[in-house]
C-alpha cells in the first residue's frame, strides 16, 4: 500500500471538495490517537464523509491507489482501533449524524453511523423508549457496531450485536451493501450483519445502523453493596445470575478503585470491594429482584447495603462508575491508560479476579479491577508511563498472564474492548486454528487489504 500521492489527493478533493479533505497538523494529530496507551500515528490525510455516497467514492479511490483507510468515529476505543498505523486516510464519519427513523411501533431506530449514543437516547426518550447498550463513553453508533461495544447493561440487554437488526456498509472498492432487515428475526442465509458487527473496520465501513429499542422501565433502584473481599462480591454476582435475577446492572469495583473514585468524584463510599447493582421494571419485579439480591449478598457476608431510589442519587452512583477511567488518570497524572479486559464463565470470575489482583501486586503496577460482574467480564485498568520501557514490559506481562488465565478458565481474551492493535497475539492464542479462516474472510471482503490494516489479524 502507498501513502497519499498527489494524484490520489487531487481525486479525493475533486470527489468530495476541499472542505472535506484536510491535511493540517491539528487534524492529523486528532485522528492519530484514541484513549489508549498505544503510540499515536498520524494519517496522511483526514477525509470527512457527509454521506454514504462520499464513503463509497473514498473507498473506490483508496482501492484504486492502494491507500489504507481507517474509519474514525468518536475516537473512544481502547485497543488502538482508530490509529492509522500505516498512514493513509482517516475516514471521519461524524458528519453522518442524522437519525433517519424512530419507529415506536416496531421498537426500532435507524441512524447514520456518526450519531452518538446519547443523541439517540434523547430522541428515543421522547417516545418512552431507550437504546440500552451503555459503554460509558458517548460513542457513535457506527463505532459501537464496528467494535461490538458493551457495557454496564449487558447482563440484561446484551452487547451491540444483539441489538443490531440491519446495517448499511461500504466495501473496499466502493460497493454499498445492506444486511439484515427491520424484522425482529431472520433465518435467511449467512448472518452478514453479525459478521460486520465487531469487525473493527477491517471488512467494511458501516454507514447506517438499525437498532432495537426498549421501553423505559417503570421503576429503577440501585444498590451499593460492600463486601469484605472481592471473592465474596464476585460470588454474589454469580449467585444473582444463577438464581434468575432480572437485574439490569451488576458492576464490581475493587478497594483500590473505590479509593480512586472517592478522591475524584467526592464520594465517601467505604473503601473496600463493592457491587453496584440496579434492578428495573415494574414495582413488583423490582421489589422481587431487590429481595433476591439482598439475600444472596447477606449469605456472602456483605458489610453494607445502601438503596439509591432517588434518580439523582442513582445518577451519581453510575456517574461515579463511569468516571473510573478519569479517577485513575487523576490519581497518577502524566501516565497513560492501559485498559485490558477478559471474560470468563461467571462461576470463574472470583478466581480470575483473585489471580489478576495477585499479578498486579507482584509486578508492582498501578491498577484497579472493575468488571461487568453479571456476565463475567473483568477489566484491568492500569496507568502506565508510556516512556518507561520496563513498566510497559511489566504491563505486557500482566496482560499476557491475565489472558492466559482467562483462557485456561474457559474464557476469552476480550469480552468487549476488541482486538485492535493490542490483542492480536491474544487472538492467535485463543483461536490459532481459526486464524486462516478469518484471513480468508478478510481477503474476500477486502482483497487489496486497504481497510484498517494492522488490526485484529496477524499478517497472512
Amino acid at each position: 500500500m502507498s501513502a497519499i500521492t498527489a494524484a490520489a489527493a487531487a481525486a479525493l478533493r475533486e470527489a468530495l471538495g476541499t472542505d472535506a479533505v484536510k491535511d493540517g497538523d491539528s487534524e492529523r494529530d486528532l485522528h492519530g490517537v484514541d484513549l489508549s496507551f498505544h503510540p499515536p500515528h498520524r494519517p496522511d490525510v483526514v477525509v470527512y464523509a457527509g454521506s454514504t455516497a462520499d464513503v463509497a467514492r473514498v473507498l473506490e479511490i483508496a482501492d484504486e491507489y492502494g491507500i489504507p483507510v481507517t474509519p474514525f468515529g468518536a475516537g473512544t476505543s481502547l485497543e488502538g482501533h482508530v490509529i492509522p498505523v500505516h498512514g493513509g486516510i482517516s475516514l471521519d464519519l461524524t458528519r453522518l449524524d442524522r437519525i433517519l427513523e424512530i419507529s415506536p411501533g416496531n421498537l426500532t431506530a435507524t441512524v447514520q453511523a456518526g450519531v452518538t449514543r446519547l443523541t439517540l437516547e434523547r430522541a428515543a426518550g421522547e417516545h418512552g423508549l431507550s437504546f440500552p447498550v451503555d459503554p460509558g463513553a458517548d460513542a457513535t453508533l457506527g463505532g459501537m457496531a464496528a467494535t461490538n461495544a458493551a457495557g454496564t447493561t449487558t447482563v440484561r440487554y446484551g452487547k451491540t450485536r444483539a441489538n443490531v437488526l440491519a446495517l448499511e456498509a461500504v466495501l473496499a472498492g466502493g460497493r454499498v451493501i445492506r444486511t439484515g432487515s427491520r424484522a425482529a428475526k431472520t433465518s435467511a442465509g449467512y448472518d452478514l450483519t453479525g459478521l460486520l458487527v465487531g469487525s473493527e473496520g477491517t471488512l467494511a465501513v458501516i454507514t447506517e445502523v438499525t437498532v432495537r429499542l426498549h421501553a423505559i422501565p417503570e421503576q429503577a433502584v440501585a444498590l451499593r453493596i460492600s463486601f469484605p473481599d472481592v471473592e465474596s462480591a464476585s460470588r454474589t454476582a454469580a449467585g444473582i445470575v444463577a438464581a434468575g435475577g432480572g437485574v439490569s446492572r451488576v458492576e464490581l469495583l475493587d478497594a483500590w478503585t473505590v479509593a480512586a473514585v472517592n478522591a475524584f468524584s467526592g464520594t465517601s463510599y467505604p473503601e473496600g470491594p463493592c457491587l453496584f447493582v440496579e434492578a428495573s421494571g415494574s414495582e413488583e419485579l423490582v421489589q422481587s429482584d431487590l429481595e433476591l439480591v439482598q439475600a444472596i449478598a447477606a449469605d456472602e457476608g456483605a458489610t453494607e447495603l445502601v438503596h439509591e431510589r432517588d434518580p439523582d442519587a442513582r445518577a451519581r452512583l453510575w456517574r461515579a462508575r463511569h468516571d473510573v477511567t478519569h479517577a485513575l488518570a487523576a490519581r497518577f497524572p502524566g501516565t497513560k491508560e492501559r485498559a485490558t479486559d477478559v471474560c470468563v464463565p461467571i462461576t470463574e470470575l472470583a478466581g480470575a479476579v483473585r489471580f489478576a489482583r495477585a499479578e498486579i501486586d507482584r509486578l508492582g503496577l498501578d491498577a484497579g479491577l472493575v468488571g461487568h460482574a453479571g456476565d463475567g467480564n473483568l477489566h484491568v485498568a492500569m496507568q502506565v508511563d508510556a516512556d518507561d520501557p520496563a513498566e510497559i514490559e511489566r504491563s505486557e506481562e500482566l496482560v499476557h498472564n491475565v489472558v492466559a488465565d482467562a483462557l485456561a478458565r474457559g474464557g476469552t481474551s476480550t469480552g468487549e474492548h476488541g482486538v485492535g492493535l493490542g490483542k492480536i497475539g491474544a487472538l492467535a492464542e485463543e483461536h490459532a486454528d481459526l486464524i486462516p479462516l478469518m484471513q480468508a474472510i478478510k481477503a474476500s471482503f477486502d482483497p487489496n487489504g486497504i481497510l484498517n490494516p494492522g488490526k485484529v489479524l496477524p499478517d497472512s
